[in-house]
């Protein structure tokens, strides 16, 4: 048991959405599931969490999960196949993930069955459908490697696969919670990462005209608070 300190900005739709799930639950401790152990953890004030991480099993993710503190367990490896005890986290954070794996919506289905119902799914992605998410699709590996430590922070592990398969999107997501019965409670978007500085903006802006605006430069992430249904054979209409 553990109390950790937040560094959430106050109002952060990811902290008001996990504070009220902890108070549903009567102030119960939350098992918290982190997806894409690359990218900082979501750390919550006065609310008790216990985090296991799961992730593809790459160099850059080995280094950056075996120097985080906040993960009581964690495993790396084939996300198909990765031990997710059924009904075992109350919240999942899936970040920065579904856009660089393959079968992604085989993955994010045993993702789910290891969230108890009622239980949410934090998600962050980048969107396959922005100039972004085209731009990192057809730039070839050995380019994304040389410019790769030029647009983002010192100590990001990278560049990831960029796969990009139709999950990855604000449409593809919907459609995915449709079938399954999933409520997407809120959408944001932003552009955040390499789309952020002047290089990497403009290559998007770039890419977002030649497009002829098919692919928006106006975002490259999606942010998505979904919840798993109370009951088994819940759908949305």
């Amino acid at each position: 048991m553990s109390e950790v300190r937040s560094v959430v900005p106050k109002g952060d739709l990811f902290d008001q959405r996990v504070r009220e799930q902890w108070a549903g639950q009567l102030g119960r401790r939350l098992d918290v599931l982190v997806a894409g152990c690359a990218h900082e953890p979501l750390v919550l004030e006065r609310i008790e969490t216990r985090a296991s991480g799961v992730d593809e099993d790459r160099p850059a993710i080995r280094r950056v999960v075996e120097e985080r503190a906040d993960l009581t367990t964690w495993a790396l490896g084939d996300l198909r196949s990765a031990p997710l005890p059924p009904r075992s986290f109350d919240v999942i954070q899936l970040s920065f993930l579904l856009e660089r794996i393959e079968h992604a919506e085989l993955v994010l289905d045993r993702l789910l069955q290891a969230l108890r119902p009622g239980g949410l799914v934090l998600l962050r992605m980048r969107d396959r459908d922005s100039a972004y998410g085209i731009l990192d699709r057809i730039i070839p590996a050995w380019a994304r490697r040389l410019v790769w430590r030029h647009l983002v922070a010192a100590g990001t592990p990278g560049p990831l696969p960029a796969v990009y398969e139709p999950l990855a999107s604000a449409g593809g997501m919907h459609a995915f919670c449709l079938t399954r019965g999933l409520l997407v409670m809120d959408e944001e978007t932003a552009t955040s990462g390499p789309a952020m500085g002047r290089v990497g903006s403009a290559a998007v802006g770039l890419a977002a005209k030649l497009s002829r605006g098919r692919y928006p430069a106006t975002h490259d992430e999606i942010t998505m608070v979904i919840r798993k249904p109370q009951y088994h054979f819940a759908r949305l209409i």
